[in-house]
């Protein structure tokens, strides 16, 4: 928050300076003491040094060669009171006041008074010159006085950059103020002090004024800075506690279309130089001109800080935060919404480029993004952040075209990591010592330079050779690990497949698809020639394959006692695929026709699974599981559960979403442990229990593919995309994943698919670009005293090429003493992504009922806490205010609520259905989740008819639509994407010539869609379609996305298909968007 004031208080008279009897004191040295090196380092231990004072004597480096890492620091002290400066008929008589004396004449600099939002205590030169000749002394202010209140003006300066460091004034009898001895405890009379977002502006009575301890800041180096820096401002003084963000502009761009305008104020306007970071603690606070003296006559306009206004002297203020009119008139029928004004995510999931600005040497979002980019410095902090705190990490996220992360080899030198805490060397690390030590950005822990690794360090601590040191640029690089990180030699790539051949899956097509798809991909397996593989098949027996090398056919051992299992030939039964590719490939083109008269209904599956545990253990690998009838033969047989109502709602409605046998998570952990990723691909138009089979996924870090109702006509395409990628995108094998934090910061929840070896070691048996993590942190006991804190996340595993490497992200983030800013800097994406973690697994133990009101209580209480802010400055009435960062919460916050995995009850979808949307919901990326969540609509009837030089712009489509019935013209053709399938929706007057070109024939000749496959006609229309459509399978290759054709009025299709997704109505028993803000809003309005 800022205030602004329109000038200076009428009938206000001038004042002079308030004295203080303190004894002459000398300036500090900015160094720490040991008492600050924190809690668990010895005396003994060597710390990061931060000045030359707290190195040994021998080892002070000089000052052009070595890094001085310390922030010039002011040192506490009492403040003066001020009183503002006279206007209207008595500013004739007005005198200016000196300096403030402490009783000591030498001292030259006059402190302004201690702003929160600053951190420290700034000192401005007596007006010298031209401009103090009219300048006079006042008669001291008695202490009896009647209190009033004017901070001096501050006049911030839009260009300043986030860590610019400012060099002091040019006088050489400038010296910071010593700190009051804490034996001088004498009355003084308080400053007017800062009223807390949501508390009145008050003025304390007199009382005994303490020195502050002083705060150590951050020992490692600060952010780089970017290129294009201003230049430094020769009046301004640096500050201790320098902002971690660029100045923010004031000069408001109009909202774009379906956004909310900020509500500013109607009569002031700040000014284009203010930026709303002033208000807030750590930020940096630029004093005004030292030159011009401040007066009713200077013809400038009084603005102050973080210190709040004078009383009485607030005409206008301007709101920081965005808001939304809700009417909740008593009696009234109109929802006072404005629609058009609801906040939609229309231009999708967009990421701050602010931050990366900010600090270009961290790691890309893509691979990790924190839910706020700003770290709370305290406990009590933290508790008022309702919202989860944590980070998404997508450690083996694709790259754009052409862009490849480095890969470091230091040789026989081995990896550079901390001795302490085992980090590993990136581009916030300090180097010391003539660049022979090297201090760690996590633990502070100072480590020696290996010797093939030694360069001079500069004078900001980094390396003379960084450009030529991948560590030092980039926050994502790749190690090549030596010897010492393998405990046994890298494995080859190897693929198991473990096929039902029952009657269903025959009937199905299934088995067929899997042979030519896997046959077709025999030559795109990563890793030739060290590639493996091998075969299991199974209905009430099991069935072996033999495909040794010198072999022309394959030969099949039936197994049939599924009590006492047997596994014959264990060492022929998994292959290389180069020296037995003919035996591979007579066994694919024989398997579709070895059981297509097979009648066998049962499925041996429990069996079969333990076998194939068996063949794979000695090396581990991949495991996919083809399964298209229920188990109920031998171990882990399962039932048919799920279609009693009467358990819904109840305290036994979870059991159904977990497995049933704990066989199955006791198999999940042998996998793991034996270093096998389990894939689930399930076809059945029946129940298959979901839930049991998708819990050897959810433990070994793999995923599950379901297809319901499949027919091999419809789903051959998608299933044979999705399995060509899951065979021939690049794995990383034998995984292990650690996460490591800062000083204060530590790990409490994992989420998503893995399992732990120990307290924060996850395996990821076989990790693929494909799935990303949630993780919840938490704040030690201790006070985050730094200006930035560091997450690094380390991924040791074997490439498909037989190396193996550690793949490293390393993210700085600053650490911010106001709640204010933790709001500012959310990332929403990062929070839906874990707050959907979170709700599905509320649903392994609580009611689908209970998830969303879970869900919808931390939206509550955030959107309260965050009104708390500025109840009290501000008159919001009946508005709903919001931060501009967190304006999409609520309606992503609907969309979970109603999307599959919350909102799966009996009569609204099937159970394998609903649990396997949540196990695909747990591993999604962040981009992937939130177009899941609130897919795009778009209108392309006319687009496709336009003039066929634009025919391949796909990207000047209409605007994406909010997701509403009243979206929809019956006239027009539109797409409905949701990352997985597409649905082309004919209006019932659509164009009849759009119809033909695009299915062949009017829409009465087609009763059924469902049974009509979008196919390319010579036709410009049909080409432009299918031209968008392609485009989008391959912005998002992951998943193949299904065309459904669906037109208007065709039940219950239209229904199922479009209308129940459309998220801002009022769909599957669940409030619409405009409903649903009201509900909100009234439960903020309670609970404040």
């Amino acid at each position: 928050m800022r205030f602004v004031s329109l000038g200076p208080v009428a009938g206000s008279e001038g004042a002079a300076p308030v004295r203080f009897n303190s004894p002459p004191m000398a300036s500090p040295l900015s160094s720490y003491p040991s008492s600050e090196r924190g809690a668990n380092q010895s005396s003994a231990t060597p710390i990061c040094p931060s000045t030359a004072q707290s190195l040994p004597s021998s080892h002070v480096p000089s000052s052009a060669s070595q890094p001085m890492l310390h922030h010039p620091v002011l040192p506490p002290m009492v403040p003066q009171q001020v009183l503002p400066p006279p206007a209207g008929s008595q500013a004739s008589g007005y005198r200016g006041s000196p300096p403030i004396s402490f009783n000591n004449s030498s001292m030259p600099f006059r402190p302004s008074y201690p702003s929160s939002a600053v951190g420290a205590y700034q000192h401005f030169p007596t007006p010298v010159g031209a401009e103090a000749s009219g300048y006079r002394a006042a008669l001291p202010i008695r202490f009896n006085s009647s209190p009033t209140s004017c901070p001096l003006s501050f006049h911030p300066s839009s260009d300043v950059s986030a860590h610019q460091r400012f060099p002091t004034l040019n006088n050489p009898s400038a010296r910071p103020l010593p700190p009051v001895p804490p034996s001088d405890r004498k009355p003084v009379l308080c400053p007017p002090v800062s009223p807390s977002i949501g508390q009145q502006h008050v003025l304390p009575p007199t009382a005994y004024v303490h020195p502050q301890t002083h705060i150590p800041l951050m020992t490692s180096k600060p952010p780089p800075q970017t290129a294009n820096l201003t230049a430094p401002r020769d009046d301004i003084l640096p500050s201790p506690l320098g902002s971690p963000f660029p100045a923010a502009q004031s000069v408001l761009d109009p909202s774009l279309h379906g956004y909310p305008s900020r509500q500013v104020n109607p009569v002031t306007h700040a000014p284009a130089s203010c930026t709303p970071f002033l208000a807030q603690k750590g930020g940096f606070v630029p004093p005004t001109s030292v030159g011009t003296p401040i007066g009713p006559n200077s013809g400038q306009q009084m603005q102050y800080s973080s210190m709040g206004p004078p009383v009485g002297a607030i005409q206008g203020l301007v709101e920081e935060f965005s808001s939304l009119c809700v009417g909740l008139f008593p009696g009234s029928v109109d929802p006072g919404i404005d629609i058009k004004a609801l906040p939609r995510p229309l231009d999708g999931d967009v990421e701050s480029s602010s931050f990366v600005e900010t600090y270009p040497l961290n790691c890309h979002p893509r691979y990790l993004r924190l839910t706020t980019r700003a770290i709370p410095n305290s406990q009590t902090l933290f508790s008022r952040w309702h919202l989860p705190l944590g980070v998404v990490i997508h450690p083996l996220a694709e790259a754009p075209d052409g862009e490849k992360l480095p890969i470091v080899n230091f040789g026989p030198t081995g990896i550079i990591r901390c001795r302490r805490c085992k980090a590993h060397v990136n581009p916030y690390v300090t180097f010391f010592y003539h660049g022979r030590k090297w201090c760690c950005n996590l633990c502070e822990f100072l480590n020696d330079v290996p010797d093939d690794y030694l360069s001079r360090s500069d004078s900001s601590g980094g390396r003379c050779d960084a450009e030529q040191q991948l560590v030092s640029l980039k926050g994502s690089v790749e190690f090549v690990a030596p010897t010492e990180y393998m405990s046994r030699p890298p494995m080859p790539p190897r693929y198991f497949f473990l096929i039902d051949v029952s009657l269903s899956a025959v009937r199905s097509g299934m088995i067929e698809i899997v042979a030519k798809t896997i046959k077709s991909c025999l030559d795109e397996l990563p890793g030739f020639p060290r590639t493996q593989i091998g075969f299991l098949t199974f209905d009430s027996t099991l069935h072996f394959y033999n495909m040794k090398s010198s072999l022309t056919l394959p030969q099949m051992m039936v197994v049939a006692d599924l009590d006492d299992l047997f596994v014959p030939l264990p060492d022929d039964l998994v292959v290389n695929l180069s020296e037995s590719r003919n035996v591979v490939d007579a066994f694919l083109d024989s398997l579709p026709f070895m059981f297509q008269d097979n009648a066998n209904i049962e499925s041996a599956f429990g069996p079969a699974l333990k076998a194939a545990c068996r063949v794979m253990s000695q090396l581990g690998g991949k495991l996919l599981i083809f399964q298209t009838t229920l188990p109920s033969l031998g171990i882990g047989c399962l039932k048919l559960r799920g279609n009693d109502p009467c358990i819904y709602g109840t305290d036994k409605e979870h059991t159904l979403r977990i497995a049933e046998d704990p066989f199955y998570k006791q198999m999940a952990a042998e996998l793991s442990n034996n270093q096998i990723g389990v894939n689930v691909y399930a076809f059945s138009d029946q129940y298959s229990d979901i839930a049991s089979l998708g819990t050897l996924a959810k433990y070994t870090c793999g995923q599950v593919n379901y297809y319901p109702s499949f027919q091999g006509g419809i789903h051959t395409e998608k299933f044979r995309c999705e399995l060509t990628r899951d065979l021939t995108r690049e794995t990383a094998w034998e995984a292990v994943m650690r996460v490591r934090c800062g000083k204060g910061l530590r790990l409490t929840t994992f989420h998503g698919h893995l399992m732990f070896s120990s307290s924060d070691l996850m395996d990821l048996p076989a990790l693929d670009c494909d799935k990303a993590f949630g993780l919840e942190l938490s704040l030690e006991d201790t006070l985050l005293t730094t200006q930035n804190t560091f997450i690094q996340v380390s991924l040791l595993y074997t490439s498909s090429s037989g190396e193996r490497r550690i793949r490293v992200h390393t993210a700085a983030v600053p650490v911010v003493t106001d709640l204010g800013e933790m709001y500012r800097h959310a990332d929403i994406g990062a929070i839906v992504s874990v707050l959907s973690r979170l709700a599905i697994e509320k649903t392994l133990s609580h009611t689908l009922e209970e998830a969303r009101q879970t869900v919808k209580l931390i939206i509550v209480k955030a959107l309260r806490e965050y009104r708390n802010l500025y109840a009290t400055q501000h008159q919001l009435g009946v508005r709903m205010i919001y931060s501009e960062s967190l304006k999409l919460l609520p309606l992503y916050g609907l969309a979970l609520c109603k999307s599959v995995p919350l909102h799966g009850g009996y009569a609204d979808v099937q159970l394998d259905e609903c649990c396997a949307a949540g196990f695909n919901m747990m591993i999604l990326p962040v981009k992937q989740l939130m177009k899941l969540l609130y897919p795009s609509l778009t209108r392309i009837d006319h687009h496709l008819v336009k003039a066929p030089a634009d025919a391949d712009d796909f990207r000047n489509l209409s605007k994406q639509l909010p997701l509403a019935a009243e979206s929809l013209d019956p006239t027009g053709l539109y797409m409905y994407d949701n990352g997985f399938c597409f649905i082309i929706w004919f209006g019932g007057m659509l164009s009849s010539e759009i119809v033909k070109n695009l299915i062949g024939g009017d829409l009465t000749c087609f009763p059924d869609l469902s049974k009509v496959n979008l196919t390319e006609f010579d036709n410009e229309v049909s080409r432009k379609l299918m031209g968008i459509i392609r485009a989008s399978r391959e912005n998002c290759p992951s998943d193949y996305h299904v065309c459904h054709l669906v037109r208007q009025g065709e039940q219950p299709r239209e229904n199922t298909l479009l209308v129940a997704n459309l998220i801002e109505d009022q769909t599957r028993g669940i409030c619409s968007y405009v409903d649903w803000i009201q509900q909100l809003h009234r439960q903020v309005l309670q609970i404040a």
